[in-house]
């Protein structure tokens, strides 16, 4: 059992490639004590190497939870979120769809391919900060996650 002097700590993989969000996102989780690495992959197909342990991410650990954008070059965030969940593998790993994309289309799809939640980025810096320390709230804090 964890105690409060004990948390758990918890491994995030950030796939992001605009550098803002990636600044963002760091400082936002600092203000926060639940997790203790934090990745950050900036596209689609480095980020499956990571999570397949191939190559270099050979010896990494499967994170606790993974913050994915939509719009990634060399593989779109699309393909990433359908290839993680159905892979049996890492179908269990949490994704939550973090984009600046409010098309109606893409959260149908993403629900489609079974995204845990999808959160449209918020412009507003304060809002944007807010919207992190509440993903990190729910599923570091809240949930109990495999």
């Amino acid at each position: 059992m964890v105690n409060d002097k004990q948390q758990k700590m918890f491994d995030i993989l950030l796939i992001e490639d605009n550098p803002g969000d990636v600044i963002l996102i760091k400082e936002a989780l600092k203000e926060g004590q639940a997790f203790n690495k934090l990745t950050v992959l900036g596209d689609g197909e480095a980020a499956l190497s990571f999570l397949r342990k191939e190559g270099e991410y050979k010896k990494s650990a499967r994170p606790d939870l993974v913050l994915l954008d939509l719009n990634m070059p060399r593989k779109d965030g699309r393909d990433v979120l359908a290839e993680i969940k159905t892979n049996p593998e890492l179908k269990h790993i949490p994704v939550v769809i973090l984009t600046s994309s409010e098309a109606k289309q893409d959260i149908i799809n993403a629900y489609n391919l079974q995204a845990n939640c999808y959160i449209t980025k918020p412009v507003d810096l304060k809002k944007f900060f807010s919207v992190v320390k509440l993903i990190e709230d729910f599923w570091l804090k809240t949930v109990k996650l495999p």
